[in-house]
């Protein structure tokens, strides 16, 4: 009963209006309707610390503001001449690397996953998929032992099939397609 009525008397003080007239404030003070991040009415508070205004349009001593166009335009700054030589964002081709780059940087091949590894299953016996890569020597050997009587062809196959970055005789990483 005491909790009950200690809580009641004092939600019945909050109600009661002050000797002015009005109920009493919140917790926190008074809140007011107005938007507290809107422009201040009264121009005296427009820039408390004087001097320059920031903001759109306005930039710090000696620098363009946003909205005001440096000279020379967009893109190159006044005074330098744009690259000539190709069309922009179109670069020549590397001679180093006609079919492009792996995601290491390792040039590709102009050998293909595909046509190796078949090779290599189907007629591994004479070292086929080793031939069209270029490692000479790996075919000698599948060629003398008949592909290794057609395990070591038939694994040879299916590792150039599925693994990545298998290359060939120049190094060059063999395409996927």
């Amino acid at each position: 009963m005491c909790v009950a009525g200690h809580t009641a008397a004092r939600t019945d003080a909050a109600r009661e209006p002050s000797p002015t007239g009005d109920t009493t404030e919140p917790p926190g003070g008074k809140v007011s309707d107005q938007n507290p991040y809107g422009p201040p009415s009264d121009p005296s508070q427009q820039n408390p610390y004087g001097g320059q205004q920031w903001g759109p349009g306005a930039g710090a001593p000696g620098q363009p503001g946003y909205g005001q166009q440096q000279a020379g335009g967009y893109g190159y700054p006044g005074g330098y001449a744009q690259p000539t030589g190709h069309p922009q964002g179109a670069y020549p081709a590397d001679p180093n690397a006609p079919y492009g780059y792996d995601v290491h940087g390792r040039p590709y091949s102009s050998k293909t996953k595909l046509i190796a590894g078949l090779l290599q299953i189907l007629v591994g016996g004479v070292g086929a998929g080793r031939w069209y890569t270029g490692h000479y020597g790996l075919a000698v050997a599948q060629l003398l032992t008949c592909g290794g009587l057609g395990i070591w062809a038939l694994i040879d196959g299916i590792y150039l099939l599925a693994a990545d970055g298998v290359t060939d005789s120049d190094g060059r990483v063999l395409r996927s397609n």
